[in-house]
């Protein structure tokens, strides 16, 4: 694709990125605990914390599907599906 020198490239423009961190499962069985944890180390900490279990659990999850012999896309199922379960548990 042929561009003139000096012109301007134009970006799209884009809406307000938005941060999110947790879920919103006010039914989970886990919920209780979940607020009571946030409330006691403040919500920065606690979301350092729920980051690390995060990355421990996709590594265990990463380690389980060499052992077995899975692809790529059968592990990015399993961490969807880890996703998934985590919010509908709170």
């Amino acid at each position: 694709r042929a561009r003139l020198v000096g012109a301007p490239r134009s970006r799209p423009t884009r809406g307000p990125v938005r941060t999110v961190a947790g879920n919103s499962a006010e039914d989970g069985i886990f919920t209780p605990i979940v607020k009571v944890t946030r409330n006691i180390m403040g919500a920065k900490e606690f979301n350092k914390l729920r980051g690390k279990g995060i990355s421990l659990h996709s590594q265990v999850i990463t380690e389980f599907c060499k052992q077995i012999g899975a692809d790529n896309k059968r592990k990015q199922g399993l961490i969807r599906q880890a996703k998934k379960n985590g919010e509908k548990l709170g």
